[in-house]
């Protein structure tokens, strides 16, 4: 049976876990902070081998099925995730190696079962990945050549590509594991009848938030202005022979893709663009370049440049309509007017987000925000986003903060108020107030569950060879076979 002590939303999860279920997901999809959390301490007694010695002479330290891992493999780990930031200081060589036999397990489980990656987007990802390293590394492609080693920047993106095909296998075959289990509300209700009463989590001080945001609006001549040059671009691109590339390098205000020239590949199972983007993409011809079309975040004009089965690989060009200056300021003052009114009693908050906020996801709420890690109304103090945290940190309850100035997702100004419409002081677990989040709780340890028993089996089935000092460590799972 799993322990039962939790801290805050987190059970005391061995090693393995942690490594397998976080770290392995923030290397692949490069989308998902993680905690690493410290082991216990019958864990910390486990390992024989001393943090991160160096290998004198590099070497097959396992077979995993199909794959190898080299002894220089683990201090390439090690260097990886501290450039990252991860915090490693308990970490020792014989963890980060059981972390890379789980990796090439999953792996090469992954190709048994005949899960297919994507090609270009592992490359999309390496680019992506490459300038993150040269600007932790001031902006040095050598210092990024010395920490793999390599001699040249084809042979560097060669092996970064094979890494980050390896964990994208992982993370596909660890989301296969897991995408169908769920809990019951019983197997909830059991769930926390096992925990002793010493042992619930305790909670901490949690509010409910709500805002109003006045946008500035942009003028149809404005509109019409960046519409204009989108059909002059495509117009010059079709009739005199112009670059789409080129264009989208120049004129495109989409920071993801500016750089390489609009570049994207959109795939019709993994949907990854708004709703209208993809519409319009998927509706193109090879070669054929869109009209102006506009979503949330500007107008668009999309050139398809070919087709691979499921994956679209396009190029676009995004420009976003100027607002005026007279624009911020009406937007500014409705805004002003409109918290004079809640102060004076003339309307409640819930009231004039109702009938004054132009944001769609919260005005009919009343303006409530969701916690997007939680999916309700609560927000804990200790987890709040820094940037809100900052902004209601001083705000009593019912009181209606200044006009803030925000930017939307275009950049452009706008404004919000904000307020606190409730609060819960720090408290024992309560199943009735706290199901969701008991009801994650749950869930995860029926994953790790799930995943220990996978592992297990699948090490029973599948060929592993440990060599060398790394026979001496004490693993959690039954990589020596004994």
């Amino acid at each position: 049976m799993m322990p039962l002590k939790i801290n805050i939303l987190k059970f005391t999860i061995n090693l393995k876990h942690i490594i397998a279920l976080s770290l392995t997901l923030f290397v692949a999809q490069g989308l998902v902070a993680q905690e690493i959390i410290e082991e216990t301490k019958e864990a910390k007694k486990q390992d024989t081998v001393k943090p991160f010695t160096v290998q004198k002479i590099d070497g097959v330290a396992a077979v995993v099925g199909d794959y190898i891992v080299l002894d220089s493999d683990v201090a390439l780990e090690y260097e990886k995730l501290k450039l990252r930031g991860a915090n490693l200081e308990n970490f020792t060589e014989c963890q980060l190696f059981g972390k890379l036999l789980e990796d090439k397990l999953y792996a090469h489980q992954a190709i048994q079962d005949s899960i297919v990656v994507s090609e270009a987007e592992i490359r999309s990802f390496v680019n992506q990945q490459i300038e993150e390293f040269k600007l932790r590394l001031n902006g040095s492609l050598d210092e990024v050549l010395k920490l793999y080693k390599k001699e040249d920047e084809k042979s560097l993106r060669e092996e970064m590509i094979e890494i980050n095909r390896t964990q994208k296998l992982v993370a596909e075959m660890q989301k296969k594991i897991v995408d169908e289990i769920e809990v019951t509300p019983e197997e909830v209700r059991l769930f926390f009848n096992r925990i002793p009463k010493d042992e619930r989590p305790v909670f901490g001080t949690e509010l409910k938030v709500s805002q109003i945001i006045i946008e500035p609006k942009v003028t149809l001549e404005e509109k019409q202005e960046v519409i204009d040059q989108l059909k002059g671009f495509k117009r010059d691109i079709e009739e005199n022979g112009a670059n789409f590339r080129s264009k989208a390098v120049l004129y495109s205000q989409d920071p993801g893709s500016k750089r390489t020239g609009g570049f994207y590949t959109l795939n019709r199972a993994r949907p990854r663009m708004v709703k209208e983007f993809r519409e319009v993409a998927f509706s193109l011809q090879e070669g054929e370049i869109s009209d102006p079309f506009k979503t949330e975040f500007g107008y668009h004009i999309i050139y398809l440049e070919k087709i691979r089965g499921q994956e679209y690989d396009i190029r676009h060009i995004l420009r976003i309509p100027e607002v005026s200056s007279k624009s911020i300021q009406e937007a500014k003052e409705r805004l002003e007017d409109v918290r004079k009114n809640i102060v004076e009693g003339n309307i409640t908050f819930e009231e004039a987000a109702r009938e004054s906020s132009d944001e769609v996801e919260t005005k009919f709420q009343g303006g409530k925000l969701i916690n997007p890690a939680t999916q309700d109304y609560n927000f804990e103090l200790t987890k709040m986003d820094p940037e809100l945290y900052g902004q209601i940190q001083n705000l009593k309850d019912g009181e209606v903060s200044n006009v803030i100035v925000d930017q939307d997702r275009t950049g452009n100004s706008k404004f919000k108020i904000l307020s606190i419409t409730d609060r819960v002081d720090e408290h024992e677990a309560d199943y009735s107030r706290d199901y969701l989040k008991i009801k994650e709780l749950a869930l995860n340890e029926k994953r790790i569950k799930a995943i220990d028993k996978w592992q297990d089996e699948t090490i029973e089935n599948t060929y592993i060879k440990v060599s060398g000092d790394y026979r001496k460590c004490d693993f959690n799972s039954n990589w020596l076979k004994k």
